[in-house]
């Protein structure tokens, strides 16, 4: 099991702020966890979307789509933070 938590405009679109998630065999990293939750359709597929600027951090460090996740772990998508 892992821990999936959405920050900002995503956990408004999504509805949700956390959820716990049990990794099927084949996902092992952050594109598999995406892509798993894309395939959900509706806002997921929109706000998770590749042309959508979206981050991600496993166990609170910025991560890329290759890194490897395992049960445990807990995963934040957030959206780039900007400033000025």
């Amino acid at each position: 099991m892992i821990t999936v938590v959405y920050f900002a405009r995503l956990r408004e679109a999504l509805g949700t702020g956390s959820e716990q998630i049990k990794l099927p065999g084949t996902v092992r990293d952050l594109n598999g966890l995406r892509a798993l939750l894309i395939a959900r359709g509706g806002a997921w597929e929109q706000e998770l979307a590749a042309d959508r600027p979206v981050r991600a951090a496993v166990n609170q460090t910025v991560s890329h789509g290759d890194t490897q996740i395992a049960d445990g772990d807990e995963i934040a998508f957030f959206p780039p933070v900007t400033g000025g």
